[in-house]
């Protein structure tokens, strides 16, 4: 019985290690157990590519693609996610190129990287590689057909031209051999010359030269007869007739043009009845209008922060938002208030890295896209406070500097993307402590603050 428990225990043991081993190959086989180095690289249509398709350097095996993001409108390009083995990192260069080839003729598709050149330096992880869009097999065939149409073409035409010569030379050799028949008889002076066997070779290498001297001309004609119709078929001349027409007459035009200007410069620069000349008199309206422009926002400023009238200005809506102080901003009820409706996006979901720059992802776009759709039409009329939050994340950044980046590049994109006041939008950075009593104690993102509208 001990006999028995001791070889199940080792067939089930050595299945086990087989199985491990197995498993091994196989992962190894797949690149499961290799390092890799991640890349980008963009394309404007995929030719098949998915994810999880093969990658190649330089012909070798060397990964997989690991994601595919879709761009947002018909202008961007699909931006790639790539595996690279860490063995094959020294052949991909800053100016490796990443295209699109098939296996064979009608094999399955995959993404293959050219090596770069040795004087370019090794690509950095996660860099966008250039890429080269795949080749149209559809518009390579149209054109192929294109060609061999022209080629039958030109193939008639030709064979016309060389049944027409050789009749003529049918022709041409038909009466020379009558001709030398008649010599052979004796017909004739010529044919008592020919008697003569010295005289007969002559006559006879002359003729020979003639005819070489004959087919070389029909080659030359022939050249020349073609050049001639390609020219025609193509209206070069009529071409350069016509550029040389245009050119004329825009030349003209340009001239005319020309001593408008400097007309109508003389005129604008004559001095007045002062003796003062344009660009003086421009210079001190200009300088008058700053300057009045000044004293208006001075003015305004003052008024808005009276005692007396800053709570008018305030319900009135007159207020800044170009430049809010994040201590002042903390204290203000105006924009603490718990009637201002509010939008919390988280940095996951806003965010996303491209080397050591943040900036917003496809969806993080699509996430402000809809909290700006909840409140309709009114976000056009409504100030609109953007709260930047960050804990600080690596340690290059500091959260000040972090969380007005993230404020910054919301502004930007909801400004272009919905065409709104910049006056209606403001910006401050809050590190990770928002206001008190607004629901979070803490926060890692954006905070989107719709103030009340007034009365």
């Amino acid at each position: 019985m001990a006999n028995r428990n001791f070889l199940v225990g080792i067939f089930v043991v050595a299945g086990l290690m087989l199985f491990a081993v197995g498993i091994f190959l196989v992962g190894n086989r797949q690149g499961a157990f290799t390092r890799h180095v991640e890349f980008y690289t963009e394309f404007k249509d995929l030719s098949g590519l998915t994810k999880g398709s093969k990658v190649k350097v330089a012909g070798m095996d060397a990964g997989q693609i690991v994601d595919v993001g879709v761009p947002d409108s018909p202008s961007s390009r699909f931006r790639i996610k790539l595996q690279i083995s860490e063995r094959l990192h020294g052949l991909v260069r800053t100016d490796s190129v990443a295209t699109v080839a098939t296996e064979g003729v009608v094999g399955g598709t995959y993404l293959l990287v050219r090596t770069g050149s040795p004087q370019a330096q090794a690509a950095a992880p996660l860099a966008t590689l250039p890429s080269q869009e795949p080749v149209d097999m559809s518009k390579l065939l149209e054109r192929g057909l294109v060609l061999l149409k022209d080629a039958d073409t030109n193939v008639n035409q030709i064979g016309a031209k060389l049944d027409g010569t050789l009749d003529g030379v049918k022709t041409t050799v038909a009466n020379v051999n009558d001709v030398v028949v008649g010599l052979k008889q004796g017909r004739g002076p010529a044919g008592m010359l020919i008697r003569d066997e010295t005289v007969a070779s002559n006559i006879r290498r002359s003729i020979t030269n003639v005819k070489h001297a004959t087919a070389a001309l029909d080659r030359a004609s022939g050249r020349v007869d073609a050049m001639t119709a390609d020219i025609q078929s193509r209206g070069v001349t009529k071409k350069v007739d016509d550029t040389i027409s245009s050119a004329r007459e825009a030349a003209a035009k340009i001239n005319d043009s020309t001593k408008q200007v400097h007309q109508t410069i003389a005129t604008a620069t004559k001095p007045d009845e002062q003796g003062v000349d344009a660009g003086t008199n421009v210079r001190e309206a200009l300088s008058n209008l700053n300057a009045a422009s000044a004293n208006m926002s001075e003015d305004g400023e003052a008024l808005k922060h009276n005692f007396l009238l800053r709570g008018y200005f305030r319900r009135r809506g007159y207020y800044s938002l170009t430049n809010l102080s994040p201590d002042t901003y903390r204290k203000d009820r105006l924009f603490t208030n718990p009637a201002n409706e509010r939008a919390w996006l988280s940095a996951t979901e806003l965010f996303r890295k491209e080397g050591n720059v943040e900036v917003l992802s496809a969806e993080g776009k699509n996430v402000l896209n809809a909290a700006m759709d909840k409140f309709g039409e009114s976000v056009f009329d409504r100030p609109i406070v953007i709260e930047g939050y960050s804990n600080g994340g690596d340690p290059p950044n500091d959260p000040v500097s972090s969380s007005r980046h993230r404020a910054i590049l919301v502004r930007e994109y909801l400004q272009s993307r919905f065409q709104l006041y910049p006056s209606n939008l403001g910006i401050v950075p809050l590190k990770s402590s928002p206001p008190n009593g607004v629901g979070h104690a803490e926060w890692d993102g954006i905070c989107l603050v719709f103030l009340r509208p007034q009365q």
